[in-house]
């Protein structure tokens, strides 16, 4: 006995491989979107200033990437690279204590019951709500009235504080620390300090790896900030520097391939960031789907 085949079945299956085209086309494209900038980086900075002008980024010829990187280096006593550890002193360690403070206070907000809790939680989620560009004038005028205006910590003690990153640790506390494992751990003699550090700082470790990167990425783009703090081009973090080059460029060409260079290589500690730790912000970003 044969089984009658659907007359719909072939139009079904036409139908689904046409969405599968078209979700992989578009995925295609936007790779390639996404991926265009870094091209055009990877082959401008082998360019001289007539060849950038010229219009020949896409071009392998006059290739001079050599020189643009000895420019790069001793160009105002090697500048750059003081910027360079700048924005490494500014987005590591923002972004390592910005991330424990932020777990800190989003486990606190799930396993603590006090007075004023989702009144001060809905607070919290405000601060998401606020424009970073709107605080820069008033926390530099907390910070003249102070005396940090034009050092580290004025740049630095600003980002320790991440609203989202808060919200987010909540809901990763949430879905990655089981009460039992707390209650395990008092009924022991654990103090609250050594069970947040011994056990929901591991549990939460995938939701730690995830903010920081968020903050990392937006610590080391940061632009305004420095710009409206600093003065002293030593304390300058590479996007405040490469501004400042860029600014130069008009009337001096030779600053363009530095510009381009020197763009090139601040890339570089973004991808291996996201490289190295993608085993770990994988596991987060899909914690809510699998909850």
């Amino acid at each position: 006995m044969t089984t009658p085949v659907s007359p719909t079945a072939p139009a079904g299956a036409a139908s689904r491989w046409l969405s599968r085209t078209a979700v992989n086309g578009a995925l295609v494209l936007a790779t390639l979107y996404m991926l265009f900038p870094l091209v055009w980086l990877l082959t401008a900075a082998t360019k001289d200033a007539g060849g950038l002008l010229a219009g020949n980024a896409f071009s392998f010829e006059g290739f001079d990437l050599g020189q643009n990187l000895s420019d790069l280096a001793s160009h105002g006593d090697g500048i750059y690279f003081r910027w360079y550890g700048n924005s490494l002193l500014y987005a590591g360690v923002g972004a390592v204590i910005s991330s424990l403070v932020s777990v800190a206070a989003g486990y606190a907000f799930d396993k603590y019951a006090f007075r004023g809790k989702e009144k001060l939680f809905s607070t919290v989620l405000l601060g998401v709500l606020v424009p970073t560009t709107a605080l820069a004038l008033p926390m530099y005028l907390l910070a003249s009235k102070i005396g940090l205006v034009n050092t580290y910590w004025s740049v630095l003690l600003p980002v320790l504080v991440h609203p989202f990153g808060v919200y987010l640790s909540r809901v990763f506390s949430a879905g990655y620390i089981p009460n039992e494992a707390l209650e395990a751990a008092r009924i022991d003699g654990a103090g609250e300090l050594r069970i947040f550090f011994s056990i929901g700082l591991p549990m939460v470790m995938p939701g730690f790896v995830t903010v920081f990167l968020f903050q990392f990425t937006a610590i080391w783009n940061n632009f305004f900030l420095p710009l409206v703090m600093l003065s002293d081009q030593k304390l300058f973090p590479l996007s405040l520097g490469l501004y400042a080059w860029n600014s130069n460029a008009h009337a001096e060409p030779t600053y363009l391939p530095m510009v381009v260079t020197g763009s090139l290589l601040a890339v570089i500690p973004l991808i291996v960031a996201f490289v190295s730790l993608q085993r770990h912000w994988k596991a987060g970003l899909t914690a809510g789907s699998v909850k």
